[in-house]
């Protein structure tokens, strides 16, 4: 078991460079906060600091969120980021990969002597078979092999416990599957932050809540939290003992501590984020005002976050943006996110005063790059991946289903999440035959299913590690006893409460019908005379047997009335009705079809 005390040595950095062959990474325009004053030049030589250094410096910093293990370029619509052009139209580039996520921040780094590389949480969880067959062991390795300096935790570090997440941070083998080498896993380079997560008994962080970068005479402090709302979106079972604090005031606090201890400069890393007006991972969310183009839980938390605080790093919401937000000064803060899936990297200067020792915040610029696939793969990260693939073969590549076309998990209704849910509800009635429906929460559905042949599997065949993608958290598949009156409300609960603002519309199994009327608002959005279960409506007296994976039936996403029913009856995990339902419902011949996704009516 990993050492429950001790603080992470934090090795000396691996700085290893890359010559690339006339591949040259694509810069893409993102936030500008201002120009650079005359007076905050990182190249002004008149005015000498500390040791006899030009009074400002340059401080680069890289960061990305939301890795998710996703060490092998992502397929389909995961594996895309949309690029704006001048003239306002778009076009969609091929990203991810660490083998090129590695390349092109090794390639960065040339550009600057003091460089950091940061993250904001969910490197880990809901991974591809390769990183979450081995408790995400594989991406820890990466990650320590790109120099990863720092990351906060995000709601995903917690799907398996904090007992797992302290064993990620400080090695040791797993406490049931053991080692999966002859070398025992020596845990994380860099140091996890929790500083908003608290054991209930001790009322301390679980981990460190802050860390200090140094080169010289220059010091930056990095304060790492994750939604307080973490509960709401991990099993009950994976934040057990646990107490999330508000993120504005633990970050407030702790800066409060850095600057007592003589940090000035700050950058806060935030697993929580917003939606940008454009899904263009180069959108100027600037345009016209600072923050304008941006909305969501960051917007708030930014307002209120001590301008102590210099720029913050943030994620969870898998979208792109580098833009300005005031701060509770007025004084405009950089605020970025590096979408997902390790598909873009942000590149932050910060410039940095040794007369202050603080950032020059006038000085702050950031901007979103795409991790091209036109470049130079990294050598240790193909041998990586190539030892993890080796270990993974004989589970993934068992074929365990056959499909006609892309099956995506786009969509308010997605097809994937439809059959998902079709699966469940097939297994239900293995168990219970009385078994009417079932529900799928679309935060679950991680992936699509892509006709294409990733490997020699061949056109059309579902293998088990693309299964495995989709469904990677290991919920096992519940039974529960609804009245009428409750599932009504649980599709109410959809759209109202802390659903409202943004909306987590479940995946019904077929035969369960209903109008979603976006135009109206809270829970009046769903029309509850249109819902029918096989063309008869929805009895509130009587009582349904609905299926459901194990997160929703304890209640998770804000779907509380879930967690109130009865009767429960534990199935297997849901990757194993995923894969007995297509085993069962197609084969090379006969695929499946994917879903038409006509369940619910949505007006808007």
């Amino acid at each position: 078991m990993p050492a429950k005390s001790q603080q992470p040595p934090h090795r000396s950095r691996r700085r290893t460079q890359l010559v690339l062959t006339g591949a040259a990474s694509l810069a893409t325009v993102g936030a500008l906060v201002a120009a650079l004053p005359t007076t905050a030049s990182a190249h002004e030589n008149k005015h000498k600091g500390n040791h006899g250094h030009s009074r400002y410096q340059d401080v680069q910093l890289l960061s990305f969120n939301d890795l998710h293990g996703n060490l092998e370029p992502p397929s389909g619509s995961s594996g895309r980021v949309t690029h704006l052009n001048e003239d306002g139209t778009t076009q969609t580039i091929n990203a991810g990969g660490v083998e090129y996520l590695a390349t092109h921040l090794r390639e960065a780094r040339k550009s600057s002597k003091y460089s950091i590389t940061a993250a904001a949480g969910d490197m880990v969880g809901a991974s591809p078979l390769i990183s979450g067959l081995f408790h995400d062991e594989p991406t820890i390795e990466a990650l320590n092999k790109l120099d990863l300096d720092v990351t906060s935790v995000g709601n995903h570090e917690f799907d398996e416990g904090s007992a797992e997440l302290k064993r990620l941070q400080y090695g040791g083998c797993h406490k049931t599957d053991g080692c999966y080498t002859d070398k025992r896993y020596k845990g994380a380079d860099f140091p996890y932050l929790a500083a908003n997560v608290l054991n209930e008994k001790t009322r301390k962080p679980i981990l460190k809540p802050y860390w200090v970068w140094k080169k010289k005479d220059v010091k930056i402090g990095f304060i790492g939290v994750t939604l307080e709302d973490t509960p709401g979106v991990v099993s009950a079972e994976g934040v057990k003992g646990l107490k999330f604090k508000d993120e504005v005031e633990t970050i407030n606090k702790y800066a409060r501590e850095l600057q007592r201890k003589g940090v000035k400069s700050i950058v806060a890393l935030i697993h929580e984020g917003g939606a940008p007006a454009s899904t263009a991972y180069n959108y100027d969310c600037d345009s016209p005002g600072a923050g304008d183009g941006i909305s969501g839980p960051i917007v708030d938390i930014a307002k209120n976050v001590t301008p102590q605080v210099d720029a913050l790093v943030t994620g969870h919401t898998h979208q792109a943006y580098a833009c300005t937000i005031d701060d509770p000064s007025g004084k405009p803060r950089t605020v970025t996110s590096a979408a997902s899936f390790g598909r873009l990297y942000t590149d932050t200067t910060l410039t940095y005063d040794r007369r202050t020792g603080d950032i020059a915040r006038t000085a702050v610029k950031s901007a979103n790059h795409v991790v091209t696939r036109d470049v130079a793969k990294a050598a240790d990260m193909t041998a990586l991946i190539g030892k993890w693939n080796t270990l993974a073969a004989p589970i993934g590549n068992r074929a365990i289903g056959y499909i006609s076309a892309d099956i995506p998990s786009t969509g308010t209704e997605s097809p994937m999440g439809d059959l998902i849910a079709d699966a469940q509800l097939a297994h239900g009635k293995q168990l219970d035959p009385e078994t009417d429906l079932a529900l799928m929460n679309p935060g679950g559905v991680r992936a699509g299913l892509t006709y294409a042949a990733q490997g020699s599997e061949g056109d059309g065949v579902v293998t088990y590690a693309e299964g495995f993608t989709v469904q990677p958290f290991s919920n096992t598949v519940n039974l529960q006893d609804l009245t009428g009156a409750q599932l009504i409300q649980v599709l109410k609960e959809q759209v109202s409460g802390v659903n409202e603002s943004a909306p987590k519309v479940l995946l019904p199994s077929a035969g369960l019908t209903y109008t979603l009327d976006m135009t109206k608002t809270g829970a009046d959005r769903v029309l509850t005379d249109t819902i029918r279960l096989n063309g008869a409506p929805i009895d509130p007296s009587a009582t349904y047997r609905v299926a459901t994976n194990s997160f929703l039936a304890g209640g998770g996403d804000g779907f509380t009335t879930l967690g109130q029913g009865t009767n429960d009856l534990v199935g297997s995990d849901d990757l194993t009705a995923l894969e007995q339902y297509l085993t069962a419902n197609s084969s090379p011949t006969t695929p499946i079809a994917p879903p038409a996704a006509n369940r619910i009516t949505i007006v808007s």
